[in-house]
């Protein structure tokens, strides 16, 4: 075999992200949990893998399979901006079961709602204690859904303050070629508001299957006679269900997001189309 050429775009994911299976292979391979279990000399190694090639250095022996797998593993660790190690808990690949112990632990403790202020504004935590008190006549089953009204209002509340600045100043705008046209809080808007349905997406298969799933198992003898078997197995359960819904939440909106220049603010829209007139589209990073 030859060597591995340099016209390889590693800057870029692998599969098309125009698509939504495309947005889904990648996200399962940013999300994917075992990242976190590798070493720091696995990781210091792919750093040197992608930094090479980035340089015009192919190390001996290199496959495309294995420069792909050492982009996404330094993706994985490492700052985009910086290049310093990100701390662990703060990684994409701890998204599954860092959201897997809050998510089963609002679950497990769903009457006992304080257990919410750890994980949710006083907005989620409102909402959570006014629903608890209007479903305390309903069946058991109503209130398990207790937390995912949490967890949404949360959502809702928690984002858009982490990126007030963003609504503030707005978010840079490019044209096709990455080119910068500009900063525009109606971009910022949009993309605020994809990964609010994303992230409430996201949440909805680990807070609406396992409830229905316990509460039935909950009644049968098997659980009855083992009752410390609930806990590990409603976390099992929402880890299952987040190992899917992340990555294929994260793709339901594309990375590079669109809006057409009609729906920029008057100033930037004017500017944009007197520097470049044939430019209908502009392109931002919706964030995640």
């Amino acid at each position: 075999m030859g060597e591995l050429p340099l016209d390889i775009n590693i800057q870029e994911p692998r599969w098309d992200q125009r698509t939504f299976l495309g947005r889904a292979r990648h996200f399962f391979t940013v999300t994917d949990p075992r990242n976190l279990l590798l070493s720091g000399a696995q990781l210091e190694a792919s750093r040197n893998i992608v930094q090479n090639y980035r340089a015009g250095i192919v190390t001996p022996g290199l496959t495309e399979d294995q420069l792909w797998r050492a982009k996404y593993v330094y993706d994985s660790a490492f700052h985009p901006d910086t290049g310093e190690k990100v701390v662990l808990i703060g990684r994409m690949s701890a998204q599954v079961p860092m959201n897997m112990t809050i998510t089963g632990c609002m679950l497990i403790f769903y009457r006992q709602l304080g257990m919410a202020y750890v994980s949710a504004t006083t907005g989620a935590v409102a909402t959570a204690l006014g629903l608890k008190s209007l479903t305390k006549h309903l069946p058991p089953l109503v209130g398990r859904f207790v937390p995912f009204a949490a967890v949404a209002a949360a959502n809702c509340i928690n984002i858009p303050l982490m990126r007030q600045r963003e609504l503030q100043v707005g978010i840079p705008v490019t044209n096709e070629q990455g080119q910068r046209l500009g900063h525009s809080v109606a971009a910022a808007k949009k993309g605020i508001f994809q990964v609010v349905i994303s992230r409430i997406c996201m949440a909805i298969p680990a807070m609406a299957i396992p409830p229905v799933i316990m509460d039935t198992l909950e009644k049968k003898d098997f659980l009855k006679r083992r009752p410390w078997l609930g806990a590990p197995l409603q976390m099992g359960l929402v880890g299952f269900c987040l190992v899917f819904a992340t990555p294929l939440c994260c793709a339901l909106f594309p990375q590079r997001s669109s809006i057409h220049v009609s729906r920029l603010e008057p100033e930037l829209r004017a500017q944009i189309q007197e520097q470049n007139p044939s430019i209908e589209v502009v392109y931002y990073n919706k964030g995640l």
